[in-house]
C-alpha cells in the first residue's frame, strides 16, 4: 500500500464522487530487528572466464564472505568462512577460476589483496605490514593485475603491475607529488591522475609513460574526474562541472587534444565507462538521490533496451568480457537490491537472489518520498521522507531528522534496514540533505564551507520544523540521528540548539574537530589540505573556530537524552571521541547510553553487532522519545490501517 493513501482518502472526501470507495482492513505487522537483519546483503558480481558463475560478497553468514553463484541461478557456494574480519570479492581471474578478494583487520581499513588458489589455499599478494592495497584492474593481455599501495610512502599510493603467474610485481608509476591514480589506457601508455584542490574541485592530468610528460586537462578550477579510455587508446573520457552546476561527460583526443561534450543532463553524471570490447558505454546519473543508468550503443550513442522492473530501479550493472551477459542489482528505498543476470543475445533474464527475509511482507515496507522545504534564509533543502503506514491525524507519530555522513555526503533513495526498522515501529524519518550535500549542484555543495555546525545545522532544525507542521507528526516528539559527520550534527544539535530536539542518536560522530583533523590517517594526505580548506586548519587561526564548533568543549549545554555508538577499531573517528563526549554529558545528569563494539571500525558490518546496535537505538527511542513502556520481549504487535479495495 502506498504511503500517500491517507492523503488520497482526505482528497476524495472533499471532492464530489458518485460512489464512496469501499475500505477494508489490512494488518501491518511489526518486525523484530532480528527479522530485519535476516535480510541478506549481496554485492559485487564478477563473471568467471567461462561465464558460468558470478563471484559475489554476502553477509548471509553474519559477516561478509565471498560466494559463487551460477549465472542462470542456483545455490550460492561459500568460498571463504571468516568469522571475524569481513571479506569482499574483487574479481575472478581472467583465465581461470582463481579469485581475488580484499580484507582489512576488523575495520582498521588497512586492506590487503588475497588470492584464493585453485586448490583452495589463500595467499596474501600484498603482504607489506601496515600498508594499504587496492585493486585497479586487469591488463589487456590478461597476464597481470594492477594495484595501488602506499608501502613505499604511507602518504601516497604508487601503481604496481603484478604477474598473475608468480605474483612478482614492479612499480610502473611512482607517486611523488600526492596525485591520485584514476585510470590507465589498455596499452599502458597513458595514466590519468588527479589532484584534489578542495572538496569540490580537482585538477586532472594525463601522464604519458613514454615521454614522461604530464598534461593538464582542465583549464579552469572545477570538479574533474577521470572515467575511462576508449578501447583503441585514442580518447580519454572524463566528467567536469566547468561552467555549470552539474557534472557532464567530456571526451579528450589524446593526439589532437580536442575536447567534446559527450553527454549532459540536468543532474550530475556520476560515472561512465566502456565494456570490455567497447561496444557499450554505461552512464550513471544521480537523479535526486537515485541512480539512473543508461546503457548506450557506443557507435550510435543511443540507449539500448533494458529490462523493466516496474517501481524498482536498476542500481548497478556489469558486463562479461564477451559482452553477452550483464549482471544487474535491482531495488529501491523499500526493497533491498537483488542480483539479476540478463543475456543480451537471447533476452533471457534470471533472478539470482531473494535478499528480503521471507518473514517480511514487502507491502509492509515504506517507499521513500522526496520532499523540499525552505530553510531559514530561503534556501530550498531537499529531503527524503519515510512516513509510517499507521500515521494519521488521529494517530500522530514521533519523528527523527536523519543526517548523512560527510561533510559533503548525500542521503540517497536506497534501502536501509535501520530506517525501515524504525519506520515499521512507528517513527517517521526525514533524511535531510542539508546545504553542503552533494548531488544538487556545486553552489549548494559549497554552502557549508566553514559553516559546519551553523547554517547546515539550521537546515536540520528547519527540517524538524517542517516535520512538526505535518498533520501526522507529533511535533513534541522529534529527535535527531546521524553517523560520522551526521553524528557530529547530532551532537551539535544537542549542544548548540539544546531545546530543538528531544533526543539524539550519535553513531561514531566527530566531537572534537581539532583532534580529528590532526589525526587524519597518512593515506588521506592527498585529501588533507582540501579538508582543511573546507573545515579549517587546526594548526592555524582556524583552531579558534574549530574549538567553538566542537561539541566536546560545550557538553554542559546538553539537556536531552543521548545514545552514542562506536567501534573501537575506527581509524577516522577515534574511540576517545565517543568516550569523552559520553563522560562530559553524564556530568549533567542527562540520560546517556553508550554502546561500544571492540571488533568494528567506521560503521558496523557484523550482523550480530548491527542487531545489538539497532535494537538498542529503538529501545532508547521508545523510552525517551515515545516515552512508552517497552513491549514484552518476543511480543510482535500488529497494527491496522485502512486500504482501498
Amino acid at each position: 500500500m502506498k504511503t500517500e493513501i491517507l492523503g488520497l482518502l482526505m482528497v476524495m472526501l472533499l471532492v464530489s464522487c458518485k460512489e464512496e470507495p469501499q475500505m477494508v482492513q489490512r494488518e501491518i505487522k511489526q518486525y523484530t530487528i532480528d527479522q530485519f537483519m535476516d535480510n541478506e546483503s549481496v554485492g559485487g558480481g564478477s563473471f568467471s572466464y567461462d561465464n558460468n558463475n558470478l563471484l559475489v560478497s554476502s553477509n548471509r553468514s553474519g559477516i561478509y564472505n565471498i560466494y559463487t553463484i551460477p549465472v542462470k541461478g542456483g545455490e550460492m557456494t561459500a568460498i571463504t568462512a571468516s568469522d571475524s574480519t569481513s571479506v569482499f570479492a574483487e574479481s575472478y581471474f581472467p583465465n581461470d577460476n582463481r579469485m581475488l578478494y580484499s580484507a582489512d583487520g576488523n575495520g582498521d581499513e588497512i586492506d590487503h589483496l588475497f588470492v584464493r588458489e585453485l586448490d583452495g589455499s589463500i595467499k596474501d599478494i600484498t603482504p607489506a605490514e601496515g600498508a594499504k592495497a587496492g585493486f585497479y584492474g586487469w591488463s589487456k593481455d590478461k597476464n597481470h593485475l594492477y594495484y595501488g599501495s602506499n608501502k613505499r610512502d604511507p602518504r601516497f599510493f604508487d601503481v604496481y603491475k603484478l604477474s598473475i603467474d608468480d605474483y612478482t610485481s614492479e612499480m610502473i608509476y611512482q607517486n611523488n607529488d600526492g596525485l591520485d591514480y584514476s585510470e590507465m589506457s589498455d596499452d599502458e601508455n597513458f595514466i590519468a591522475l588527479s589532484k584534489v584542490m578542495n572538496t569540490n574541485d580537482s585538477d586532472l592530468f594525463i601522464y604519458n609513460v613514454k615521454t614522461k610528460e604530464t598534461a593538464k586537462i582542465n583549464e579552469n578550477r572545477s570538479a574533474n574526474s577521470a572515467q575511462d579510455f576508449s578501447v583503441d587508446n585514442s580518447t580519454f573520457y572524463y566528467t567536469t562541472d566547468d561552467g555549470g552546476e552539474f557534472s557532464y561527460l567530456m571526451s579528450y583526443d589524446l593526439e589532437t587534444k580536442e575536447k567534446k561534450k559527450v553527454v549532459e543532463k540536468s543532474w550530475d553524471i556520476m560515472g561512465s565507462g566502456f565494456t570490455s570490447q567497447g561496444n557499450y558505454m554505461v552512464v550513471y546519473t544521480n537523479e535526486d538521490g537515485k541512480n539512473a543508468i543508461d546503457i548506450l550503443d557506443a557507435k550510435t550513442m543511443q540507449p539500448i533496451d533494458m529490462p523493466d522492473f516496474d517501481n524498482k530501479s536498476i542500481t548497478s550493472v556489469n558486463f562479461s568480457d564477451n559482452e553477452e551477459w550483464m549482471r544487474m542489482y535491482v531495488g529501491g528505498s523499500n526493497a533491498p537490491s537483488d542480483l539479476y543476470t540478463y543475456n543480451l543475445k537471447t533476452k533471457e533474464q534470471y533472478k539470482l537472489t531473494h535478499v528480503l527475509n521471507d518473514a517480511i511482507d514487502a507491502e509492509d515496507l515504506v517507499n521513500a518520498k522526496v520532499i523540499r522545504f525552505n530553510s531559514f534564509d530561503g534556501t530550498e533543502i531537499p529531503a527524503i521522507y519515510y512516513l509510517p503506514y499507521q500515521a494519521s491525524e488521529t494517530n500522530k507519530v514521533p519523528a527523527l531528522v536523519w543526517v548523512h555522513g560527510g561533510p559533503g555526503g548525500q542521503t540517497r533513495q536506497n534501502f536501509s534496514s535501520l530506517i525501515q526498522y524504525m519506520v515499521n515501529h512507528g517513527y517517521a524519518v526525514l533524511a535531510v540533505n542539508n546545504r553542503g550535500s552533494s548531488g544538487y549542484g556545486k553552489t549548494f555543495f559549497k554552502m557549508d564551507d566553514k559553516n559546519h555546525g551553523e547554517k547546515d545545522l539550521q537546515d536540520c532544525v528547519e527540517g524538524k520544523n517542517w516535520l512538526a507542521e505535518q498533520p501526522e507528526i507529533d511535533g513534541e516528539k522529534i529527535g535527531i540521528i546521524g553517523g560520522s559527520y551526521g553524528g557530529y550534527m547530532t551532537m551539535a544539535a544537542l549542544t548548540y540548539t539544546p531545546e530543538e530536539f528531544d533526543v539524539g542518536v550519535n553513531l561514531f560522530g566527530v566531537t572534537n574537530w581539532l583532534r580529528t583533523l590532526k589525526s587524519i590517517p597518512p593515506y588521506w594526505e592527498s585529501f588533507r589540505e582540501a579538508l582543511y580548506l573546507e573545515l579549517g586548519d587546526p594548526y592555524s587561526a582556524d583552531s579558534v573556530r574549530l574549538r567553538r564548533i566542537s561539541p566536546l568543549f560545550h557538553t554542559d549545554k546538553v539537556t536531552k537524552p543521548l545514545i552514542v555508538l562506536q567501534g573501537s577499531e575506527d581509524p577516522r573517528v577515534l574511540q576517545v571521541e565517543s568516550d569523552e563526549i559520553v563522560a562530559g554529558v553524564r556530568k549533567n545528569n542527562v540520560p546517556v547510553e553508550y554502546v561500544l563494539f571492540e571488533d568494528e571500525g567506521h560503521g558496523f558490518v557484523k550482523k550480530e553487532n548491527q542487531i545489538e546496535a539497532y535494537s538498542r537505538i529503538l529501545k532508547f527511542l521508545d523510552r525517551y522519545l515515545k516515552k512508552e513502556h517497552l513491549p514484552v520481549e518476543g511480543e510482535v504487535p500488529k497494527i491496522e490501517i485502512e486500504e482501498e479495495e
